[in-house]
């Protein structure tokens, strides 16, 4: 870590603040309040919607006035709900996205923001034309979210709506790859984060109408493509948010463990992987000089904030 006093630290939910039963451990909780009661700065960046994240995030008692950015980036609340930032995926944009992934449609879901007073979805939240293929790639996901689930045929009959923020691709990590590819074809698509989810042969690209993000977890061969109005990242919020409290990026620190935290990691003074993340990140992490800290059953977010509050430097990358 570096010499500056780390003022912020952003953190990601699954695979990193969760543990393996899907809960926050009593260390990382104790670890962020002490963030807290050190005046830290503390968000959760996550590719949840805001409220399927506070199913998780309600009860572990951190401040409500804590900014959680949602839908990896689309949306920036604060754990009470109050909204401090959005951004819309145009109808138009959603139409010739339809389009395009017409061949994965099958494995395609579009997500509306929202949310209620009370901080709740409502049903068509979450909007869908099959779920056969979706309940096979994420079933316990959509057994989940089943009262926020509509189905719409065709889809491109509820683009319309107000609050579209979101699609969704799920299916194994080959096809998710074609899809993807298939996707960065068109010059108003570009991708966030490290080779090969972002390739140098975009970089000339201008005003791109909408951003992509990978997630991939090989051990279950799942991988989730989401598509995002341009200029939506965690990366992006979380620096917005940074600007706003007046805090530099040196920082701040932030810890996640996939490719859709690779903006994140990049926006970061220090950045911390964690030791469950895919290998082939890990291995573009060490590039960076990013560390690589505990496994996330093994309260790797305490571990590195606990070292953060101590001022002492991240461990060397293991890759």
């Amino acid at each position: 870590m570096g010499d500056a006093r780390i003022r912020m630290v952003a953190v990601d939910v699954d695979g990193t603040l969760l543990g393996t039963d899907g809960r926050v451990s009593g260390r990382n909780v104790a670890a962020l309040k002490a963030a807290e009661q050190a005046g830290v700065q503390v968000v959760v960046a996550t590719g949840r919607r805001h409220s399927y994240a506070m199913r998780v995030l309600r009860d572990v008692g951190l401040r409500e006035g804590n900014s959680l950015i949602s839908s990896n980036g689309a949306v920036v609340r604060t754990f009470g709900a109050k909204l401090l930032e959005r951004t819309l995926l145009e109808e138009d944009t959603a139409k010739w996205l339809v389009g395009r992934m017409d061949e994965y449609r099958r494995s395609l879901l579009i997500t509306f923001d929202r949310l209620q007073p009370d901080g709740e979805d409502t049903r068509g939240a979450l909007v869908v034309e099959e779920l056969d293929a979706l309940n096979d790639s994420i079933g316990r996901w959509m057994a989940a979210n089943e009262p926020y689930i509509e189905r719409v045929v065709p889809m491109e009959d509820a683009l319309g709506r107000e609050g579209l923020i979101q699609m969704m691709l799920c299916g194994t990590i080959e096809r998710m790859r074609e899809a993807e590819a298939t996707l960065l074809g068109d010059p108003r698509v570009m991708g966030v984060g490290l080779e090969p989810s972002k390739d140098s042969t975009f970089a000339d690209r201008s005003a791109p109408e909408a951003m992509l993000h990978r997630t991939e977890y090989p051990e279950r061969n799942l991988s989730i493509v989401d598509v995002l109005p341009a200029g939506c990242s965690k990366g992006r919020a979380l620096m917005d948010l940074a600007v706003s409290h007046g805090i530099a990026r040196e920082e701040i620190l932030a810890i996640g463990d996939n490719w859709n935290d690779v903006s994140m990691l990049e926006a970061a003074g220090s950045a911390v992987l964690m030791a469950n993340a895919p290998e082939e990140l890990k291995s573009a992490g060490k590039a960076q000089g990013w560390s690589v800290g505990a496994h996330h059953a093994e309260d790797g977010v305490a571990v590195a904030v606990e070292a953060a509050l101590a001022g002492e430097r991240q461990p060397a990358v293991q890759c």
